[in-house]
């Protein structure tokens, strides 16, 4: 990134010498990101990041047709639905799973997109995107996924039509993502400009934020290391009454927890927390400061006061287990505290 920004600052659209030395650094970075995912490098769309890029391909794939989606996905696909007049959701179960039946079902003779994410961003879960393409391929539509919470915590071994991913969240750079176009795919443009990217995502490219991307995802090596998150589960719910894990009896990505304590309002003890050192949520970063639960936890059946008593925590790369169980500690006595001194429901 820092050649990028120094040396090779020109635009890459330009044909003097640091506008090419820029574009080979960009064409070396969609090389890279078109092989992880084992796809052409014509197939890979630098965006503006996560949102961007699932905005893209469930707009761009629409075409005014009939949409499949889900009632817990990230609001950068349930937002970018409600712009679609015709829009089927489907929910998932109690423990945050797709039933691929339930989606063939919901599709009729003019759908034109299924849209179902890899992993929750909320709960973790992991979804059977394979099985979800499989059953769009039979039915000659496309399929899109938002893979933003999978990449760098799974192995990706199948690629949908339409893939969005976010650097931020396998180490990259933030502002910088990107969406996996299978060739031959009838995206249409949501910005309007230049010939840049197929004409499918006018204007000046990000080298910088595209070469962090690819050198992030480069070095990403998704490990399937439960052990942390498992440590920390099994330390709140021996030591914190009426605790629950959400999701836990599906499969989910290896960081993610999403913790409910009854009696108590997620928001104090986020604060109780942030004051001891721990940066936790209370879901998507994405939905921060809306007044409304969790739609991903009442999609799933959950109360609105159990959605407000839950918090969600991904663990990293440098985490430890010396770190996990000082969480763990903290929880059990902010919990103990805020259920004595302000309980939020009776």
């Amino acid at each position: 990134m820092m050649l990028a920004l120094t040396e090779c600052f020109g635009n890459s659209s330009s044909i003097h010498r640091t506008g090419q030395e820029a574009r080979q650094l960009l064409d070396h970075a969609r090389r890279d990101v078109a092989a992880y995912f084992g796809r052409l490098p014509e197939e890979v769309i630098f965006t503006s990041g996560g949102t961007e890029a699932d905005n893209l391909g469930v707009l761009g794939m629409a075409h005014g047709g009939h949409v499949v989606t889900t009632t817990f996905e990230h609001p950068a696909v349930l937002e970018a639905a409600k712009q679609i007049a015709d829009v089927t959701f489907v929910a998932p179960d109690r423990n945050g799973l797709i039933d691929p039946l339930d989606i063939q079902r919901a599709i009729r003779p003019d759908t034109r997109l299924v849209s179902m994410m890899h992993a929750n961003n909320e709960l973790g879960t992991i979804q059977p995107i394979e099985e979800i393409g499989q059953i769009a391929r039979e039915h000659g539509i496309a399929f899109h996924s938002d893979g933003i919470q999978a990449v760098g915590k799974v192995p990706v071994n199948y690629c949908p039509d339409l893939y969005a991913i976010s650097a931020h969240k396998f180490y990259g750079p933030k502002g910088s993502g990107a969406l996996i176009v299978r060739k031959g795919m009838e995206i249409e443009a949501r910005q309007f400009g230049g010939r840049h990217q197929r004409r499918i995502r006018p204007g000046t490219e990000n080298v910088a934020g595209a070469v962090g991307l690819a050198a992030a995802l480069k070095y990403c090596q998704p490990t399937g290391d439960a052990s942390l998150r498992d440590l920390l589960e099994t330390l709140v719910l021996r030591d914190i009454a009426d605790a629950h894990v959400n999701g836990v009896n599906a499969p989910r990505v290896p960081n993610t927890s999403n913790l409910r304590f009854d009696g108590i309002d997620s928001e104090p003890l986020l604060i109780a927390l942030d004051m001891r050192g721990f940066a936790i949520s209370a879901g998507s970063a994405c939905s921060s400061g809306a007044a409304e639960p969790s739609h991903v936890l009442t999609a799933i059946g959950l109360s609105k006061e159990q959605a407000r008593s839950s918090i969600r925590i991904s663990l990293g790369k440098s985490n430890t287990r010396e770190q996990v169980e000082g969480l763990a500690g903290a929880l059990a006595e902010c919990v103990a505290h805020l259920r004595k001194v302000a309980p939020a429901y009776v």
